[in-house]
């Protein structure tokens, strides 16, 4: 995998889409979401406008500011996404990966609909449900990843009763197997390269990703965790 491959559910397969898909232009961008760096920067540059790039919680904005190491065309906040600090229809373009799939749902997609204009597009890669009826390990993943999906019909009408139009769709559950695997090759590349204090910091989520990763590729997740994309726009 490419050092500037996207390292979230939906892979460059995302960003590409909308790259196929959005037949428009968008002058004022917003990326939402912890490890969405290379998203950004690869939007930028395709639109050519800087982008603003947030997410909720500081270890995730050193992140990304070391991993940008101070792109001018990514700025970086820290912010909740239920409560921005951006003015009313201020975007063309609002861009998800991976990161609205939460118990918050509803009012982050309130706020992200105040803040993007009217005709404007949301470009959203959710996780969701491929059975009615799954297991217990699943429900584990899904509460110590503060996960909440839909099923993909459910998602259809939550998005069409909040007044967005589907412009294109694509189920990209194709793309979790690679995602976890390289996932599974990173953690254990890490492990040699972090300090004893740093390993201690990190056993907590690190454990939780291993966990999640051996669940899907060796436990049958894949029968029962997908992901979605929508382009969709604000009526």
């Amino acid at each position: 995998m490419k050092k500037n491959a996207i390292l979230l559910p939906g892979l460059n397969y995302q960003v590409d889409s909308l790259f196929k898909h959005l037949n428009s232009n968008p002058q004022r961008i917003l990326i939402a979401g912890s490890g969405a760096f290379y998203a950004a920067s690869g939007i930028a540059e395709h639109f050519n406008v800087p982008v603003d790039m947030i997410v909720e919680d500081y270890q995730s904005l050193l992140e990304a500011r070391l991993t940008g190491e101070n792109n001018p065309s990514v700025d970086i906040k820290m912010m909740s996404f239920e409560n921005t600090d951006y003015d009313d229809s201020e975007f063309d373009l609002i861009y998800a990966q991976a990161s609205v799939s939460t118990p918050d749902r509803n009012r982050i997609l309130k706020e992200f609909k105040r803040i993007l204009k009217t005709g404007g597009y949301f470009c959203v890669g959710e996780i969701v449900h491929l059975s009615d009826k799954y297991p217990a390990f699943i429900k584990d993943i899904y509460e110590n990843s503060y996960l909440n999906p839909l099923r993909i019909d459910e998602l259809k009408k939550y998005y069409s009763e909040r007044r967005f139009k589907i412009i294109y769709e694509e189920d990209l559950s194709h793309t979790l197997k690679d995602y976890y695997k390289e996932i599974d090759k990173r953690l254990d590349e890490s492990k040699t390269e972090l300090e004893p204090s740093e390993k201690s910091y990190y056993k907590k989520i690190i454990n939780r990703i291993k966990h999640e990763s051996h669940a899907y590729l060796n436990l049958g997740g894949n029968k029962h965790i997908g992901y979605y994309l929508f382009l969709l726009q604000k009526d």
